[in-house]
């Protein structure tokens, strides 16, 4: 069980400024290593710049999500993303939020509602969380 809000505050307590600072953490990440996959494509990855970062982050939060329910960012500012039964993400989840993320960048009004809920939900919840039920916490212990 999710812990409650009401309850145990804590844990959603600077959700949404962490998850600003995480997610910009990551950007530079997924810049660095679209940088360095530009080489290893002959410089041809020049041509398709945006395709090859929009597939180096998908594969990214995919990977950073199912091995440890948070991104680099993520846990660099103590945040952990879990399941509506406050299991850790697996790879279809971790797929399904990653992919939820992605069509919410391609349309802006999406973002915006996400982020407005992310500020006013009592469990901090963006569009991808409240169809999954998942939540970001602040990490426990």
């Amino acid at each position: 069980m999710l812990p409650d809000p009401d309850i145990n505050p804590e844990f959603y307590d600077g959700v949404p400024t962490k998850r600003l600072l995480a997610w910009v953490t990551d950007v530079l990440i997924i810049s660095v290593l679209t940088a360095l996959a530009v080489p290893l494509t002959a410089f041809t990855g020049l041509f398709f710049l945006p395709f090859l970062f929009i597939v180096i982050s998908f594969a990214y939060r995919i990977i950073t999500l199912t091995r440890g329910s948070a991104t680099w960012g993520m846990r660099l500012f103590a945040l952990e993303l879990r399941q509506a039964d406050d299991r850790p993400f697996d790879l279809p989840t971790a797929f399904f939020h990653t992919l939820g993320y992605s069509i919410s960048w391609s349309i802006p009004l999406i973002q915006i509602a996400s982020a407005v809920l992310m500020c006013t939900t009592d469990r901090r919840q963006g569009v991808s969380d409240l169809v999954l039920g998942s939540v970001a916490l602040n990490r426990r212990g």
